[in-house]
């Protein structure tokens, strides 16, 4: 769309479609910067822009930096012109006859236009593409001075006999592909809002992105709900959360210990009673066996909706379900039976199914030969002399398993990459083709008997189907245990092992420590993390029952601060009772938590021999009990702190997001989240967005004092970003310290540049910066954020400078929008810097950084 307009410009001022800017009669005035003025005479200077370089590649006025500049610019421009041609072509003219990769069956028909098209693409397709690309890059010399590096590769598209004929095709070439840049990056915008390649933006008003903007509570109707197991696709994520609450609460909320009345079925509320005792126990006995009787039901339901698709099980749906079409191929043996439990085959598409099993025989051959080579060198011992020669390396030292990944070389992932490329691509594997029925040629399962051969190939799938399974559970034997052959006394004696009879240790999940916690087999190490996941446990559970009881049994009578005249009544319930606690309340909680920490009654353990949580007093929940009771009681403690830990976390989310500390979602349409959705900085797609919940308290000075700081900060990043890339490019002259010797020049570049500043120098920043803060730009109210009465002196948009109304807004907005870009990007820069030692992130260096 970009690339069109242009030329509808360009065509409209010079009477050419091809631009030519001679033909315009239009006086142009003229007047590049004198630094820059070596390069006006250069491609890409053409009426009526003439020179233009707004970023500056040009100002230290260097050829080589410009020729490599221009380099990448006419590769950048041609793949960009390409790339729209790759857009606009296939919406106008169709798609390419046959088959785009004839082994994956996909034709070119079946690649969607646009951004689409990339989940299409096979790996093949991945490799051929990146290979292309770099044969175009090292195929021929790009140095300085050579024709490839004014972008002369050989091969000529644009040429003429005529040199001025010539020059004005390349100048066009630079101009096309500027525009083509711009065109490109719009196509994929306006593709990823819309879905559509071509950009059919009546499908933005019905995306899924605004589907529902302004309705409260939006849920699918229950008419919509399907019967039997298909509704638990529908069940939202809050259904889930009560589905889950509830059955927490049904656990939770009686004693069921051994001996206690719920642990024989009596809750208390009862469906099942009577006065008589006869009766009821007849009743109850009844209950039973209905009971038994409905968990044979439910999963037979279960069973039949799963085989029929329908709930209620209507058989006549199974006779011709798509789950029985394929019951007669190699693969369907007794005792199993048709198995398909992915429903690879529900779609009834025998093109799909035949694609399907193609896979399938593939990966069950070289799970076999994976498994073998598990097996094989555990028995009959290594291959004898070299894998790798040149490497100096042996068979013999190469381990079994996992191990032997280490010991690859590089040529030789390279020669499987290349066996396994030849394989597939060595021959026709496209729909209707013997390979596409798994049948390459070389027959290692065959027979003159048609009977014994179907036997024979049944028996492959099969097995290849248990060698699937076989080598995924050696993979993890020998993670877990690191030995090959799965020796599993190593793995009683692994770390991971080291705390199993712990408290906190329940079934169903066993011991369980993703974070690899205990992994170092540090049994101080590992009470002393016990110790902190007590303590959060329970500040959690205090905290999570502080949410909960005023809500439901209502607040303390009298008041909490009688020298404040601060009622309990008048405490919000939540985050916002925060705002309510006076100064020496917080002194008293600070103080508190210092007595409990270091007052020496058992919280403190490090370097005691006390059990972790073990505080000196008992809580009387806790307390009174020994051996098993007692054991259950502090699992469930630490089970219950750990659920807690889970829910605070969630009641702050839904109390940051709603203002409630009940979580009442009603309020997030009115929430004060979206009191300053007319302000500068909501621009589309994304609209009103403050993930931090600045301006949730509605207070306008707050939010005007926020985005100053905002603001700021944007400004200083985009200096600092600038100040990262300029450097690599060009350094003042001279000295940044005289008297320390120090010259620009030993100025490292990026995070390493502050070892180097002076005292002097810091004392200089610190002041220039309080100058800013105090002295020159200094914020008054009554001003728009950001717009100082002198910020002009910077360059700053602001009232003084521009003009009112929409220029000034939109300029204003895209300072926000690039400021928070640039907070972002220095952000970036500070970690590839930081993990590199590099400015400009030469990840080279990575491999020697410390962290790894």
């Amino acid at each position: 769309m970009m690339a069109i307009i242009g030329m509808f410009f360009q065509d409209g001022l010079t009477g050419s479609a091809w631009g030519d800017w001679a033909l315009n009669t239009i006086p142009i005035p003229r007047c590049p910067p004198p630094g820059r003025a070596r390069f006006r005479s250069s491609l890409g200077v053409q009426d009526p822009v003439g020179f233009w370089d707004p970023a500056g590649f040009t100002a230290d006025g260097s050829t080589a930096n410009f020729a490599r500049r221009r380099q990448t610019e006419l590769k950048h421009g041609r793949v960009s012109m390409l790339a729209t041609m790759g857009y606009i072509t296939p919406e106008i003219t169709g798609k390419l006859p046959g088959y785009l990769s004839p082994s994956a069956g996909l034709k070119f028909a079946d690649i969607p236009n646009g951004l689409g098209a990339i989940s299409k693409v096979p790996a093949a397709g991945w490799a051929q593409i990146v290979a292309y690309g770099a044969f175009c890059e090292l195929s021929q010399d790009q140095s300085a001075g050579t024709a490839a590096a004014a972008g002369d590769f050989g091969f000529k598209v644009l040429t003429s006999s005529d040199a001025g004929e010539k020059q004005k095709k390349l100048a066009a070439e630079i101009a096309n592909g500027r525009l083509a840049m711009m065109a490109i990056i719009g196509m994929f915008f306006q593709d990823g809002l819309t879905g559509s390649a071509w950009g059919d933006w009546a499908l933005y008003t019905g995306s899924p992105l605004r589907a529902f903007e302004s309705e409260l509570g939006v849920q699918d109707p229950f008419a919509d709900i399907p019967n039997g197991l298909s509704a638990i696709s529908k069940v939202p994520a809050a259904g889930w959360a009560q589905i889950v609450a509830y059955g927490a609460f049904c656990e939770l909320s009686q004693d069921q210990s051994a001996g206690t009345a719920a642990a024989a079925g009596d809750f208390g509320f009862k469906v099942l009673t009577s006065s008589d005792a006869g009766e009821k126990k007849k009743k109850l006995a009844a209950e039973i066996a209905n009971g038994r009787l409905a968990m044979m039901a439910i999963i037979g339901m279960f069973f039949q909706d799963g085989l029929t698709g329908s709930a209620w099980g209507d058989w006549a749906l199974y006779a011709g379900s798509p789950l029985r079409a394929f019951e007669s191929e190699l693969g369907v043996q007794d005792p199993v039976g048709f198995w398909d439990p992915a429903g690879f085959t529900a779609d009834g598409s025998t093109a799909n199914f035949a694609r399907r099993r193609q896979t399938e025989l593939k990966h069950g051959r070289v799970s076999m030969l994976a498994t073998m080579g598990y097996i094989t060198p555990e028995i009959t011992g290594k291959l004898p002399g070299y894998l790798s020669p040149s490497a100096g390396l042996k068979f013999a030292d190469i381990p079994n398993g996992l191990g032997a990944i280490s010991k690859v070389p590089a040529a030789g992932w390279a020669q499987i990459v290349a066996y396994g490329a030849f394989c597939e691509l060595s021959q026709d594997q496209s729909a209707g083709t013997a390979a596409a029925a798994g049948d390459f040629g070389f027959k290692v399962l065959t027979s003159s008997d048609a009977g014994e051969k179907q036997k024979k190939l049944a028996a492959e799938i099969a097995n290849g189907r248990l060698a699937m399974m076989a080598i995924i559970g050696m993979f993890f034997q020998d993670g877990l245990t690191g030995s090959a052959w799965g020796d599993w006394a190593l793995y009683t004696g692994s770390p991971l092992r080291a705390f199993e009879s712990e408290l906190g240790v329940q079934a169903p999940v066993g011991f369980w420590d993703p974070a690899g916690l205990s992994k170092d087999g540090d049994a101080a190490a590992f009470r002393r993390r016990r110790s902190t996941e007590i303590k959060h446990g329970r500040v959690s559970m205090l905290a999570t029952m502080g949410y909960i009881t005023p809500e439901v049994a209502g607040k303390f009578p009298g008041y909490l601060s009688p020298s404040k005249g601060l009622a309990f009544n008048d405490i919000p319930n939540g985050l916002a009772a925060i705002s309510k606690v006076p100064f020496l309340g917080w002194l008293q909680i600070v103080i508190y938590c210092l007595y409990v920490e270091a007052s020496g009654l058992g919280f403190n353990y490090i370097g005691t021999e006390q059990t972790p949580g073990d505080v000196g007093w008992k809580p009387p929940l806790l307390s009174g009990f020994d051996g098993e009771a007692k054991t259950k009681k502090l699992n469930a403690e630490i089970a219950n702190g750990r659920l807690a830990m889970m829910a605070i976390i969630g009641m702050f989310f839904q109390d940051g997001l709603t203002g409630s500390a009940w979580g009442d979602w009603a309020l997030y349409t009115d929430s004060p989240l979206r009191a300053f959705e007319s302000e500068l900085g909501v621009q589309a797609p994304f609209g009103y967005w403050d993930p931090a919940g600045l301006s949730k308290d509605g207070d306008t000075e707050a939010f005007k004092r926020r985005r100053v700081t905002e603001i700021k900060h944007g400004r200083v990043s985009m200096w600092a970003c600038m100040g990262y890339i300029i450097p690599e490019y060009f350094k003042w002259p001279g000295y940044c310290s005289p008297s320390k010797g120090l010259q620009f020049a030993d100025i490292p570049n990026g995070l390493a540049a502050l070892s180097k500043v002076p005292g002097a120098g810091w004392v200089q920043i610190f002041l220039f910066c309080g100058l800013l803060e105090k002295g020159l730009f200094v914020y008054d109210p009554s001003r728009a954020p950001g717009d100082y009465e002198n910020g002009g002196v910077l360059g700053v948009p602001n009232g003084s400078t521009l003009p009112a109304g929409e220029l000034k807004s939109r300029k204003l907005n895209a300072e926000i929008a690039n400021g928070r870009l640039a907070m972002m990007a220095i952000i970036g820069m500070f970690y590839q810097d930081g993990l590199t030692g590099s400015a400009w992130g030469d990840w080279e260096l990575y491999t020697d950084s410390p962290l790894r």
